[in-house]
């Protein structure tokens, strides 16, 4: 009987510091904060497409993650359900986050039935679908910096971040510490394959929480660093 009230202690002290803890993982330190590069200042915003939302959805004024998944959706679902589970649900919560998905006009219900797929009765009210012209859709796609391309169908199976500024973001370096100790050559990431779920929930999230980190300290008046740009980064940075 002695017991129990130790037990007790033990376990509300746990759901007290759970969320301090998470909170620590989620915000990173400012002492080791670097802002996420800017890849790309010229993307396109959204007026040129249409929604499946009575809100208006564009880019300015939202953190967004940018999809392709092309004329048949469906075909996709995988790329979808890891974009959902490991990034969807993990920043659902945080204000003006959204995730954008590009389709061709006409492929309104596709969508739909994609949505059933990939939604277990979550709230999925800042998870979109925008619908344009196959030119359209290649005008806003080229204006992204990428080294990929979309296919014959408009899908490509790698998403983009773009900021509230509708700037790209991205690594200018995306070299290990023991890359750059070898002076190995600078490569970048631009976007993030969906594919490939340690890209998405180790790199993607953590570029993600840095992002928000950035925002929420010029909230508060204390964001003292300068955002990294692509022509800042010469081969001499290393």
């Amino acid at each position: 009987m002695k017991k129990r009230p130790l037990k007790t202690k033990l376990i509300l002290g746990v759901l007290f510091f759970l969320p301090v803890i998470f909170l620590l993982f989620l915000y990173p330190s400012t002492h080791n904060y670097n802002p996420l590069d800017i890849v790309d200042d010229k993307v396109v915003d959204l007026q040129l497409f249409s929604s499946n939302s009575e809100e208006d959805i564009q880019l300015e004024e939202h953190i967004t993650i940018l999809g392709f998944l092309g004329n048949e959706p469906i075909n996709h679902a995988i790329e979808a359900s890891n974009l959902k589970e490991l990034v969807y649900d993990k920043f659902k919560g945080f204000k003006k986050f959204q995730i954008v998905i590009v389709l061709p006009k006409g492929s309104e219900s596709k969508a739909e039935q994609l949505q059933k797929e990939i939604n277990n009765y979550d709230d999925m009210r800042f998870w979109h679908y925008v619908f344009g012209e196959p030119n359209d859709i290649k005008t806003l796609f080229n204006s992204l910096k990428t080294e990929e391309s979309l296919d014959a169908n408009l899908f490509t199976d790698h998403v983009f971040i773009v900021d509230k500024d509708v700037k790209q973001r991205g690594r200018l370096d995306d070299r290990e510490d023991k890359e750059k100790e070898r002076k190995e050559a600078i490569y970048t990431l631009y976007s993030y394959d969906c594919i490939e779920v340690a890209e998405v929930k180790n790199k993607m999230s953590d570029d993600l929480r840095i992002l928000f980190t950035e925002y929420r300290q010029k909230r508060k008046g204390n964001f003292d660093s300068t955002t990294r740009r692509a022509e800042d980064l010469n081969a001499n940075d290393k």
